[in-house]
């Protein structure tokens, strides 16, 4: 049994056992849509496809794709982004199909095979990371989260692209265009975020033994999480100590990736527990935020904060 370990150093004692920390399960979420129409005629050309030819196909099939990926852009609801990478990996799918169906010159034989690789890519990797990226949308918000989706759908999508430009043929042009992706931020193990209140003789030495970062926050007993006395940031398998903590307060900490600083969260990857025990006024504590068979403090999982 695997617990966390508080420490309260002034005292020399420990304070709390009980059950295994809860785990939250995994997203099964499952992203449904309406079948793709077949982006041109059931029935292929005849023939090797020639260069013009080939880029007639091209528009059908781009003009289909686009109608598709174009949900993407308009998406309010975690679920509603789920729903649209199923509709756009369907129709990715029905591409594939038409283009398998397809022959052309040796000229363009490479980008063809090319193409149709790349297609098959980005429809599986819409279908397998809809869960995940439904629970980000979650706590990074939609906006964000449906803006990494297009720059992922182009990514899969950029080489064939660029081999297809090449040759003076013109794909994808018209696929939702978010712009670059921002600077990643992350704080130094130690940075102070939020210090408010009155301060206080009472100190918390915290190791984040995780594999991934986290924010602490210290807040005081009767306060809101959303409304700390501090918040701290470690980075993962980093230790730190905060002090001049003034009263009762209680632990909350959130951890993930893609650091926001503006809005002081993870976009990805999320999580939020808090340490079930009240910590003492004007003492000082060890914090082990990493489960351990040893541990005498047990957490909850809470709400996003």
């Amino acid at each position: 049994m695997k617990r966390w370990v508080a420490l309260c150093a002034g005292l020399g004692v420990v304070v709390g056992c009980g059950a295994e920390p809860q785990q939250t399960p995994g997203p099964s979420a499952s992203a449904t849509g309406s079948a793709a129409p077949a982006p041109a005629s059931s029935v292929p050309a005849s023939g090797p496809l020639s260069t013009a030819a080939y880029q007639a196909e091209l528009r059908r099939i781009d003009q289909v794709l686009t109608e598709s990926a174009r949900r993407l852009t308009r998406v309010r609801t975690a679920e509603g982004l789920a729903d649209s990478m199923s509709t756009v990996a369907e129709t990715l799918n029905t591409v594939a199909i038409r283009l398998a169906a397809l022959t052309v010159t040796t000229r363009l034989n490479a980008v063809h095979e090319l193409l149709k690789e790349r297609i098959g890519v980005a429809a599986a990797q819409l279908t397998s990371s809809a869960p995940k990226t439904e629970d980000d949308a979650r706590c990074g918000g939609v906006a964000y989260t449906s803006q990494k989706v297009q720059r992922q759908l182009r990514t899969d999508l950029d080489s064939a692209i660029v081999q297809l430009q090449r040759l003076k043929l013109s794909f994808g042009k018209t696929l939702p265009d978010p712009g670059p992706a921002p600077e990643p931020v992350r704080p130094r193990s130690g940075e102070i975020l939020v210090r408010r209140g009155a301060e206080g003789t009472g100190q918390v030495k915290i190791t984040n033994g995780t594999a991934h970062d986290v924010a602490v926050s210290i807040v005081s007993d009767g306060q809101p999480p959303g409304d700390p006395q501090v918040m701290v940031y470690i980075q993962a398998s980093d230790t730190t100590t905060v002090k001049r903590i003034g009263g009762t307060y209680h632990l909350y900490f959130k951890s993930g990736s893609d650091w926001d600083q503006t809005k002081r969260k993870f976009r990805a990857d999320c999580s939020f527990k808090k340490f079930d025990q009240t910590f003492g006024r004007n003492q000082g504590w060890q914090i082990n935020l990493q489960p351990t068979t040893h541990g005498n403090a047990d957490t909850t999982q809470v709400e996003a904060y």
